[in-house]
């Protein structure tokens, strides 16, 4: 087994005509935080939904933890995963999206446990155990019994971030999982994020927080029109001189939140 717990090989994408990833080339270590960032439409969210096979990639391979993704090599030659390879290899993987996606009907506990019983077949008991250690853990014990419309955006995302790692994932993906957020909202899941990278929980990141990039990714990835123009340590990608494209991205990202203070 290698160091990388995902390895992207020469991964490109379309959608109709149009080609959104081109050629993409990654290795995500094991136990660290790599970060995409990018202009809106660089293809940041559609390489994370292949790493996850929510989007089958159109040329390429993905390996999680050393297992083909999606498709294997067989006597005759490459072949889609039957169902049971695919949920075998996906189990290694936990995803959050933008949107919360919690079961409006159900409690925080009953949206964490929900999938403990339904894919691990867990009891009632055992699942709401795990599930609470699970909100506990994202600082919502306290709110277990709480439903979606009766917490802020923040508390839905980490009952969100929950739910995923109630199936003890070795991989975390995050897509912006602070979009959908007031500014002063934000601080609450990142802080969730910063733990478990503490943890040594391998992530992918997609996120404009720049800063919380900069400072707990251990590697940048930056993409613009489907390409990786480059990926390095925060240290070597936010020195100057920068890459001219990131520091064009940048100014624009600097001249947004200025705009957003006025």
């Amino acid at each position: 087994m290698t160091d990388a717990a995902i390895l992207v090989k020469n991964v490109s994408k379309k959608f109709g005509d149009t080609l959104v990833l081109r050629d993409i080339n990654l290795e995500v270590p094991r136990g660290q935080v790599s970060c995409l960032i990018g202009p809106s439409g660089s293809g940041k969210s559609t390489l994370l939904r292949c790493m996850a096979f929510l989007e089958q990639a159109t040329s390429g391979t993905i390996t999680i933890e050393g297992e083909p993704l999606g498709f294997v090599e067989g006597p005759n030659g490459r072949r889609l995963q039957t169902a049971a390879e695919l949920r075998q290899t996906r189990s290694k993987i936990g995803m959050v999206f933008q949107q919360f996606n919690l079961w409006p009907h159900m409690t925080a506990l009953g949206n964490v446990s929900a999938s403990l019983r339904r894919v691990r077949k867990l009891s009632k008991a055992e699942a709401e155990d795990r599930a609470m250690a699970q909100l506990e853990k994202v600082g919502l014990k306290e709110r277990a019994g709480f439903y979606p419309s009766q917490l802020s955006g923040g508390q839905q995302q980490r009952v969100a971030i929950a739910r995923a790692l109630a199936l003890d994932p070795t991989i975390m993906l995050f897509d912006e999982p602070t979009s959908a957020l007031d500014p002063e909202l934000t601080g609450e899941v990142l802080n969730v994020m910063r733990a478990l990278a503490d943890e040594g929980m391998t992530m992918v990141v997609v996120t404009h927080e720049i800063g919380f990039a900069a400072s707990v990714g251990n590697k940048i990835c930056f993409l613009d029109h489907g390409k990786l123009l480059f990926h390095d340590t925060p240290e070597k990608v936010f020195a100057a001189p920068r890459e001219p494209r990131l520091e064009q991205f940048l100014d624009t990202y600097l001249d947004r939140g200025a705009i957003m203070l006025r």
